[in-house]
């Protein structure tokens, strides 16, 4: 007996259905920064992520947040129209938490390939809400030339906090008025990791921050010190706004940043032969302090495509993606596996420094960069400290004090 036509032809439909399905395209869109990004992140895509992913007939599309990223994105995931797969940079982690639009990837992930302090700066609660894609630590970047001319040795990883005052200062005294030792950012993001190296922590079990602790204070008084006699000045101090604007100038001799002066040095200064130290030693603790600069991948705990946008994920945080992104020269790849790269091996002083870079993620007393649940303006009363120091303008002592009691009135709110 033949089946009537109308179930025949609701047959052939599902099966259309079905097999659509089967075959349907999946878009996972990537919010992330703009700038130079866009160009980055598509060129990874392209690369990597579409050719791994086209038997899945799953596609990428990097779509970019201009401005101030953390308040667009706060924007899109509240009204839902986030990316599936997001940028989460580790400073505003907390707030990013808080809204519960975090996916924890506990069990999801293996993070065992990647650096330990890298793991923790994406956990709270024991939950890991993102993969570091990337990242950087400070070093001492130094004008080879300057130190040549003034007869002085090179900063190098034996350098304590007095060592390394002690070739400031001698190098200043003989190059004369025109120079200077160090540029000195009046900013937490840079001064921070002398805090670090002394012992001092951030925030105390209550979430609360003391600038009064006597290793506070250590580290404010060495750091502004370095000003005296014009040794150390602020980017002001020769028309530049940055650190690495200080080295362009050829001026100063020492600049404190990351692996991003590289390329920076090379377009602008390509005249200038520089060299990498690892920070200095704490002359009491023996330890260095630094920072975790670093930016994770992160899942839209609300995506309808979670499968895929794991799949994406651990595409981005691959060997062959990481290699890429180490040889560009951009920030430092995750992945431990990295420690005996050849990259680094290399002579050039691009190279060296960011193997240097590298080692500084776990060497001393190291926190990723972050503000806490406050947000950026938890730093302020201290950059604000930093600044009237610097510029001559209050003791340090005073300065501390004000300090201390602007954050006390800031943690009330």
């Amino acid at each position: 007996m033949n089946a009537p036509r109308h179930t025949l032809l609701g047959l052939t439909l599902a099966a259309c259905t079905a097999l659509g399905s089967a075959h349907a395209q999946t878009t996972i869109k990537i919010n992330g920064y703009g700038g130079t990004d866009p160009a980055v992140v598509g060129d990874l895509i392209n690369r990597f992520v579409k050719p791994a992913l086209a038997k899945d007939r799953i596609t990428v599309v990097y779509e970019p947040l201009q401005g101030d990223y953390n308040k667009s994105l706060t924007t899109l995931l509240a009204a839902g129209n986030a990316g599936d797969v997001f940028y989460l940079p580790a400073e505003t982690l907390d707030g990013f938490v808080a809204t519960g639009k975090v996916l924890p990837l506990n069990g999801l992930v293996n993070t065992s390939p990647f650096i330990k302090s890298l793991n923790a700066a994406f956990t709270r609660g024991g939950r890991l809400y993102g993969v570091a894609k990337d990242f950087n630590t400070l070093t001492l970047v130094y004008n080879r030339s300057l130190f040549d001319e003034a007869g002085v040795k090179y900063p190098d990883g034996t350098d304590t906090w007095a060592t390394l005052q002690t070739k400031l200062t001698t190098l200043k005294q003989k190059l004369g008025p025109d120079y200077a030792g160090i540029c000195l950012q009046p900013n937490w993001d840079r001064f921070g990791a002398f805090a670090f190296a002394t012992g001092w922590t951030q925030f105390d079990s209550k979430g609360r921050t003391n600038l009064a602790d006597p290793r506070f204070a250590e580290a404010f008084n060495f750091y502004t010190g370095l000003a005296r006699n014009k040794v150390g000045i602020q980017p002001s101090e020769v028309s530049e706004g940055w650190t690495g604007g200080c080295l362009k100038t050829g001026k100063v001799a020492v600049g404190i940043e990351g692996n991003w002066v590289v390329n920076f040095l090379r377009d602008n200064a390509p005249n200038l032969k520089f060299g990498t130290a690892l920070m200095p030693k704490n002359t009491k603790t023996g330890q260095r302090g630094n920072f975790l600069y670093t930016v994770g991948w992160a899942i839209n705990s609300g995506t309808k495509n979670r499968a895929a946008s794991l799949k994406v994920l651990n595409i981005l945080t691959s060997p062959q993606v990481q290699q890429y992104v180490l040889e560009q020269g951009l920030a430092i790849p995750s992945r431990t596996a990295l420690t005996s790269n050849a990259y680094f091996r290399k002579t050039d002083p691009g190279a060296q420094n960011s193997r240097l870079v590298f080692d500084g993620a776990d060497d001393g007393n190291v926190r990723a960069f972050t503000f806490g649940p406050q947000g950026a303006d938890w730093s302020k009363p201290i950059n604000e400290a930093l600044a009237a120091v610097l510029s001559g303008q209050k003791s340090a002592a005073d300065a501390l004090k004000k300090a201390q009691a602007d954050m006390n009135t800031f943690q009330k709110r």
